[in-house]
Order: C-alpha cells, then sequence, then structure tokens
C-alpha cells in the first residue's frame, strides 16, 4: 500500500471547495509519457496554479502503474525544484471502469480516482460508485462519479451518442454514493472529432464549423439541485484550429476536427463546474510540434530534438488554458 501522500500529493476536496468560491476551475490534463508531465509541471508552476494530472486506464497500461508512481512523486519535486514551496498537484484516475481498477489505483499512491458506471442502469451506476467510494474513503482518496453519457471517442472510452444528465437523479445518486465530485453531460465530447458536420454551422467570416452550444441549462438545474457541490466537465478540448492546420500542412490527415469553444468553457469554469478535462489538445500541440520537425528536418533522428520542441509547445498550450479559459492562476 502506498499512500499519495507520502508522494506529497494532494485531493481535491480542499481545491475544488476553493475553486468554486472563487469562481475557476482545475485543471486536469490527461498525461501519457515524460514530456506531456514535464510540460504540465512546469506550466503550472510558472502560473502558480494547482494540477490535476490524469491517467486513463490506457495511460497506465502503458506507462506501468510503478513507473506512474515515482513520476508523480518526481513532478512534485520538480515543481519544488522550479520554486514552488507548497505544490498542489493531483494524481487522478480517468474513467475507471472497475471497483478492481480504482482499488489498485487508490494502493498504488493515486489521490483521487474516477469511477465511470455512467454506461450502466442507475442503480448499477450507484452501486459501483458507493463500492468505490467506501473503499477510497478510507485512505481519504477523493472520488468522481458520473451521470449520463458523453459521446465520441478517447482511449478506451466510447458512446455513439450523448446523453444529458438528468438534473432529477444527482441529489439522490450524491447522497447515495458519497462521491466528492460528479462529472456531467451538458454537450461536451471526447476526442478531436466532438461533432458531425451536420450538427454545426459555418461561420461566414471564418468559413470554419461552428459547434452547438452547450446545454447550459441542465448545468444550471444540476447546480440549483446541489449547490456548491462540485461538477466536473469531461471531453472539454476546444481542438485549436492552428494544430489542426499544422498537423494537415506537415502531411496530417485531420479533417472536420471541431471541439469546444473556449469562451463556453471560461463561462463554465465561473460557475460550480470546478475541473475541466483537458486531453486532445495536448496531442494535437505535441502531434503539430514533431511533425513540423520531421517536415523540416527529415534526417533528424535524434528524439530530443523533436520531442524537446512538442514539450514547448504543450507548455504553452496549458499555460494558455490555465491563464484564458480556466482562470486558476496565481491560486497557491
Amino acid at each position: 500500500m502506498v499512500s499519495y501522500k507520502d508522494l506529497g500529493l494532494v485531493n481535491t476536496r480542499e481545491m475544488f471547495a476553493k475553486a468554486i468560491k472563487g469562481g475557476y476551475a482545475i485543471p486536469a490534463f490527461n498525461f501519457n509519457n515524460m514530456e506531456q508531465l514535464q510540460a504540465i509541471v512546469k506550466a503550472a508552476v510558472e502560473t502558480k496554479s494547482p494540477v490535476i494530472l490524469q491517467v486513463s486506464k490506457g495511460a497506465r497500461n502503458y506507462a506501468n502503474q510503478t513507473l506512474l508512481r515515482y513520476m508523480a512523486e518526481g513532478a512534485v519535486e520538480y515543481a519544488k525544484e522550479l520554486g514552488c514551496e507548497k505544490p498542489q498537484i493531483v494524481l487522478h484516475l480517468d474513467h475507471g471502469d472497475s471497483f478492481e481498477l480504482c482499488k489498485s489505483c487508490v494502493d498504488m499512491g493515486f489521490s483521487s480516482v474516477m469511477i465511470d458506471g455512467s454506461h450502466l442502469p442507475y442503480e448499477e451506476n450507484v452501486a459501483l460508485t458507493k463500492k468505490v467510494v467506501e473503499y477510497a474513503h478510507q485512505y481519504d482518496v477523493t472520488v468522481e462519479g458520473e451521470l449520463g453519457v458523453l459521446a465520441g471517442v478517447e482511449d478506451e472510452v466510447s458512446a455513439e451518442h450523448h446523453t444529458y444528465t438528468n438534473p432529477e437523479e444527482v441529489i439522490d445518486f450524491a447522497t447515495r454514493t458519497g462521491c466528492d465530485s460528479l462529472a456531467i453531460s451538458i454537450g461536451t465530447s471526447h476526442g478531436a472529432y466532438k461533432f458531425k458536420p451536420e450538427q454545426c454551422h459555418v461561420d461566414p467570416a471564418t468559413g470554419r464549423l461552428v459547434p452547438p452550444p452547450l446545454a447550459f441549462e441542465v448545468l444550471d438545474a444540476v447546480m440549483e439541485k446541489l449547490p456548491g457541490f462540485p461538477i466536473v466537465l469531461h471531453g472539454s478540448s476546444s481542438v485549436p484550429q492552428e494544430y489542426v492546420d499544422m498537423i494537415n500542412q506537415y502531411g496530417g490527415k485531420l479533417e472536420a476536427a471541431i471541439g469546444i469553444p473556449e469562451d463556453e468553457l471560461r463561462k463554465a469554469a465561473k460557475s460550480a463546474v470546478c475541473k475541466i478535462n483537458i486531453d486532445s489538445d495536448s496531442r494535437l500541440a505535441m502531434t503539430a510540434a514533431v511533425r513540423k520537425v520531421f517536415a523540416e528536418k527529415p534526417a533528424e533522428f535524434d528524439p530530443r530534438k523533436y520531442l524537446g520542441p512538442a514539450r514547448e509547445e504543450m507548455e504553452k498550450l496549458y499555460k494558455h488554458k490555465i491563464i484564458n479559459v480556466l482562470g486558476s492562476n496565481d491560486k497557491l
């Protein structure tokens, strides 16, 4: 049994309470490798922001659970080395799909876990979430549950259609499960292809596709039912078109990739939404930078020469999200 506290990590309870009160959201950035982790920590330290390091089931398998434990501990020490005396870093399991996976993460030093039973019948979702909460809370690990289904594909999470969260269920769900935060569905989606072209309209000034608006009426109803309760948005990458264009310019093929407008995320961050998940945007930034190096320097084979620029591009992206979208800068 590895305690996250021995690794220097924190859980989400206090940071979420501060975020709701302060009208900002905590960035939850997914990572799979060292360069992403370095960029996240450096961006968080330089902007003085708390941060959630998010790991999906697939990323955990890719990176190895033991290495992840030491990477998380290293992230805390790296933040201190960069000048942050008391970093607020969470290691969080994204979209845990079983009690066994969540238990394993708690036992290996995660400070927060998500159990996603949203695809199950309601009562089964309640029972599974409650089981995870009862185990995790023994070790002061916080738990995120989910109501409603997000469309899209990202890692092993996939759904053809989204189902908005039913506000009438949230009080019962939160009370019976004891979860610490709740991911809801208001129209965000996983992946870089969040909407089909027929769901969007074309901006006459730019010729770009504009996605349908988020269902803020659902969010408002949830907040009315659960005032002050931490709400989470998944699938909230904005899919920056400059990265899509760069990838396509240098040999890629991303057609009709579209994300969530940043002004809508800013609006959500000022509400009870205190955690916003971002994954695809950093994948796009990394891929764009790597493709650019390969196109301009086809003889290059030193990984540092293409992963270094990728790391810099991701750090720039993370800082932008923290300062200009989520508002979590200067909160340490």
